[in-house]
C-alpha cells in the first residue's frame, strides 16, 4: 500500500490542502492490491503438487565397524540439546540427533549439526598461520605464542589494559567461552563481548 502524507508548507509558502505526496508516486493504491493479488496467486499455483514433491527419508547408513554411540551434550551454546555421536577407536566418525532428549526433541540447530565439523573437517586449522606479504604461511607454536606475546605486552604496556576488547564467537563452545572470559580477567579488562548469534 503506498503511504501518503500531507506536505507542510515551509515557512512563507503555501500548500493546497487537496495534494499529497506518496513514498512511491508509481504505485497506486489499486496498483499495489493488483500486484499483491497476483503475487498471491502465484504463490498459490507453486504450492501445488506439480511444483513441489513429498520429502522422502534417506535410508540409515550401516554404523562403522567396531563403533559405540555415545550419548552427549552439544557445546555450543547453554541449551544443552543431545547428541548420539559414533565413535570408532576413540574417533568421533559421525553423529545424529537425539531424538528423544528431553531439550532438542530430535532437532539441531546449524551449529549442532555441524558440531563434527570442528573435529574432523578438512578445512579445520591445524597449526597457527600468519598473513606474510600477503600469503598465509605456517608457524610453530612456540613462534605464534612469542609474537602474539610480545604485541599484547606492549599494547597492555603503552595504552593499559582496557586497550585491548575480547570479541567472542558463535562458532566456539561454552568451554571457550569460559576460557576467554578468565583470560580477559587476567588481562585486567572488562572489555569483552561475545557474539553469540547463529
Amino acid at each position: 500500500m503506498a503511504i501518503s502524507k500531507h506536505r507542510k508548507p515551509a515557512p512563507g509558502k503555501t500548500v493546497s490542502s487537496g495534494r499529497r505526496v506518496t513514498l512511491n508516486p508509481k504505485v497506486a493504491r489499486r496498483s499495489f492490491l493488483k500486484l499483491s493479488a497476483a503475487t498471491a496467486a502465484l504463490s498459490g499455483a507453486a504450492m501445488t503438487t506439480k511444483l513441489t514433491g513429498k520429502a522422502v527419508a534417506a535410508e540409515a547408513t550401516p554404523a562403522y565397524k567396531d563403533s559405540e554411540t555415545v550419548r552427549t551434550i552439544c557445546t555450543y551454546c547453554a541449551v544443552g540439546c543431545g547428541i548420539e555421536a559414533e565413535v570408532q577407536n576413540g574417533v568421533w566418525v559421525r553423529q545424529e540427533v537425539a531424538a528423544d532428549h528431553p531439550v532438542s526433541r530430535g532437532a539441531h540447530c546449524c551449529k549442532g549439526a555441524g558440531a563434527i565439523d570442528m573435529v574432523i573437517s578438512e578445512k579445520r586449522l591445524k597449526n597457527p598461520m600468519k598473513r606474510v606479504n600477503g600469503k598465509w604461511t605456517n608457524l610453530t607454536w612456540d613462534q605464534a605464542i612469542d609474537e602474539i606475546t610480545a604485541k599484547l605486552t606492549e599494547i597492555r604496556d603503552n595504552n593499559g589494559p582496557d586497550a585491548l576488547h575480547f570479541n567472542g564467537s558463535a562458532k566456539v563452545s561454552t568451554e571457550m567461552a569460559y576460557l576467554q572470559r578468565k583470560f580477559a580477567a587476567f588481562w585486567g579488562s572488562n572489555n569483552i563481548d561475545h557474539q553469540a548469534r547463529i
